[in-house]
């Protein structure tokens, strides 16, 4: 698969000769809880992987028992309540980035996903999960609320009055009830995830990089407005993709009915 990089303590990177990065949470004894140093590392990898031409897909997942329980409570239990506020954004920042990232993320819940953690998934463009796990926002019994994104990305994931179910029940839910629910695009027994996860992301490559780029854009971009103005800004996108030497070579491909060779140019 190539050779890993560990770039940080608490988070490993591994990236194969097809351009598939694998990022590994790596807090396995706190159950791989946001401390301030791995959201600082989350948040200074999305930024590089932003302009590393290198990355076309990114697989996140963890090890351990555990994708993320949430906020590292041992480190919030010494903290004031500004510098508490800071680590929140800190967070949306983090987060921010991951959602924000021009190419597809695919989060493997390999295990607990509660409050932070959960946010964390959100913020990928899919989510597989292992069956046999539990995952929820379940910040309301803590006397808080989802602080990083998790009120409005599941939301928009499953619809308010779901979200509200989930949130004000602070529901604990297994694999299989995520999937119902809309939560996730998958659930598989644990030793099917990460194949599902590669397969998936193989499959992504076969796309051309600059219109998976632009499918993404439109797709974020147009389910925060109106339909009109969704319909411009995928008119907007598909113009990106016209003048491209990958357009050419894609109609050149379906026409001599061969794999083409896409450049991302």
């Amino acid at each position: 698969m190539g050779s890993t990089k560990v770039a940080y303590d608490v988070l490993k990177r591994e990236q194969d000769d097809q351009g598939i990065c694998t990022l590994t949470l790596d807090r396995p004894e706190s159950m791989n809880a946001l401390n301030g140093e791995l959201v600082d590392a989350l948040w200074e990898t999305f930024y590089a992987l932003r302009h590393d031409d290198s990355v076309r897909v990114v697989i996140l997942s963890a090890s351990g028992r555990a994708f993320c329980a949430g906020a590292d409570l041992a480190e919030r239990r010494g903290m004031s309540e500004a510098q508490v506020r800071k680590r929140i954004d800190d967070y949306h920042q983090c987060f921010n980035a991951i959602a924000g990232l021009p190419k597809p993320t695919i989060c493997a819940i390999n295990g607990y996903a509660f409050g932070g953690g959960l946010e964390l998934a959100l913020a990928c463009d899919l989510r597989l999960v292992d069956e046999a796990t539990q995952i929820g926002l379940t910040e309301l019994r803590l006397g808080i609320i989802p602080g990083a994104g998790g009120t409005q990305r599941l939301t928009r994931l499953v619809g308010a009055a779901r979200a509200k179910e989930l949130i004000f029940t602070a529901a604990r839910l297994t694999g299989r009830e995520a999937l119902a629910f809309g939560l996730v695009n998958d659930a598989l027994p644990a030793e099917g995830l990460m194949v599902r996860a590669r397969e998936l992301a193989e499959q992504m490559l076969l796309s051309a990089p600059i219109a998976l780029k632009q499918a993404k854009l439109a797709i974020d971009t147009g389910a925060q407005v109106d339909l009109h103005s969704g319909l411009a800004l995928e008119s907007a996108a598909y113009a990106v993709t016209l003048p491209t030497e990958d357009r050419v070579e894609g109609l050149a491909a379906f026409k001599e009915k061969r794999k083409p060779n896409f450049k991302g140019k």
